[in-house]
C-alpha cells in the first residue's frame, strides 16, 4: 500500500502548500477530524480526492477558508443568516451552504448549484490554506464510509500512498466532524449534526429545522443513511445485555459487567464533549482489537451528544443481524 510523507503540522508549511498549489493531496488536522485537502479550484486534484477515498462522486466536498473574510469575495453577498453565523462561529466547527461561484469546478459541489464551505479554527490548517492562497477542498480524510480519522496515523493507516503528504497536529480536539446549516433562507436548516450544537445554533439564528440524512443524492456532506462505520459490525442497543464472546463494548461513562474481550469508555465523568472527542479514536481501537461485533450504548441525546448519537446511528446502518450470527 505504502506510506505518504508525514511532517509536524507545526513546522514550515511551504513544502505543503506547493503540493496543494500543484494539484497533489495534503492531510491536515482541523478541530474536528484531519481532512484531505486539494485545491478547491483545480478539478483534477479534486478528482484525486474522490479516487483516493473511493467516495462515489454524488457526494459533494466541503470548502476550507482561511478566514471568515475570504467568504464574500468568492462566493458574493450572502443572506444575513449566513453572515450572522459566519461572523459568530467562524473559525469554528460550522459549515454553512452557500451558492456555488463559478471559480469552483462542479465536482467539488458533485454538480449542485450549492457549495458547503467553512474556516476551521486550527492555526496550523488556517496557514496551510493561506500559504496556498486558494480555497481547500477537504473531506474527511478516510475511506468513504469508514471511521473518520482524528490521528495522523489512522490517516496513514487508512489512505496509505493515495495521499502525498500528511500533516501530523496529533489528536483532533472536536473529534467528530462539523455541524452543516443551510441558512440562504428564510428559515435556518441543520443537514448534518455536528461539533455545533443546535442550542448555539439557536442563540443566533432562533428555532431551526434539524433534517439530517439522505436516501438520495446528497445536498451536504456526510449526510448518508449509512456512514462513519468500523470494519467491524456496529450494534447500537439501550443497554450491555449479554456478553458473547469475541465482543467489544462502547461505554458512554461506566465500564459493563463481564468478560468482553474490549471495553472503551468515552467519559468516565459523563462528560459530553469529551465523549465526542474519543468517539472515533475509541472506535479505531476497538476496530484494531479485531472483535467479532462492537456493541455501542448510546449518549445523552442531548447538545453534542445529538451528534454522537447519529454517528452511531449512521454506523450501526451497515449492521447485519443474520450475517453477524454467520460469524458468531
Amino acid at each position: 500500500m505504502g506510506s505518504p510523507r508525514v511532517l509536524p503540522a507545526d513546522g514550515d508549511l511551504g513544502e505543503a502548500s506547493a503540493v496543494l498549489r500543484t494539484g497533489g493531496l495534503v492531510a491536515f488536522p482541523t478541530e474536528t477530524v484531519y481532512g484531505l485537502g486539494a485545491n478547491a479550484l483545480d478539478a483534477r486534484a479534486a478528482a484525486r480526492i474522490f479516487e483516493a477515498k473511493q467516495r462515489p462522486s454524488f457526494d459533494p466536498l466541503i470548502t476550507h477558508l482561511a478566514d471568515a473574510a475570504d467568504l464574500e469575495p468568492l462566493v458574493g453577498p450572502v443572506s444575513p443568516a449566513v453572515a450572522a453565523l459566519a461572523a459568530r462561529f467562524w473559525p469554528g466547527p460550522l459549515t454553512l451552504i452557500v451558492d456555488r461561484p463559478a471559480e469552483i469546478p462542479p465536482i467539488v459541489t458533485s454538480g449542485l448549484d450549492s457549495m458547503a464551505v467553512r474556516v476551521p479554527d486550527h492555526e496550523h490548517a488556517r496557514r496551510l490554506i493561506a500559504a496556498a492562497g486558494v480555497p481547500v477542498a477537504a473531506p474527511s480524510a478516510n475511506r468513504f464510509g469508514q471511521l473518520s480519522p482524528t490521528r495522523a496515523e489512522h490517516v496513514v493507516r487508512g489512505l496509505g500512498a493515495a495521499v502525498d503528504m500528511v500533516l501530523d497536529g496529533g489528536p483532533t480536539r472536536c473529534g467528530i466532524e462539523s455541524t452543516i446549516v443551510d441558512a440562504r433562507g428564510d428559515h435556518p436548516v441543520v443537514l448534518r449534526l455536528g461539533a455545533l450544537p443546535v442550542e448555539e445554533l439557536e442563540k443566533v439564528t432562533g428555532p431551526v429545522t434539524v433534517r439530517p440524512g439522505s436516501s438520495g443524492q446528497p445536498v451536504a456532506p456526510g449526510t448518508l443513511a449509512a456512514h462513519y462505520a468500523p470494519r467491524t459490525p456496529l450494534r447500537l442497543v439501550s443497554g450491555a445485555g449479554p456478553v458473547g464472546a469475541g465482543r467489544g463494548y462502547l461505554a458512554f461513562r461506566d465500564r459493563p459487567a463481564g468478560d468482553w474481550a474490549a471495553v472503551e469508555v468515552l467519559s468516565a465523568s459523563g462528560d459530553l464533549t469529551e465523549a465526542a472527542a474519543r468517539l472515533f479514536d475509541a472506535l479505531h481501537r476497538l476496530d484494531a482489537a479485531r472483535v467479532t461485533e462492537i456493541v455501542a450504548e448510546p449518549v445523552p441525546d442531548t447538545g453534542v451528544g445529538r451528534a454522537v448519537n447519529d454517528r452511531l446511528r449512521r454506523a450501526a446502518a451497515t449492521w447485519d443481524p443474520a450475517a453477524h450470527e454467520q460469524q458468531v
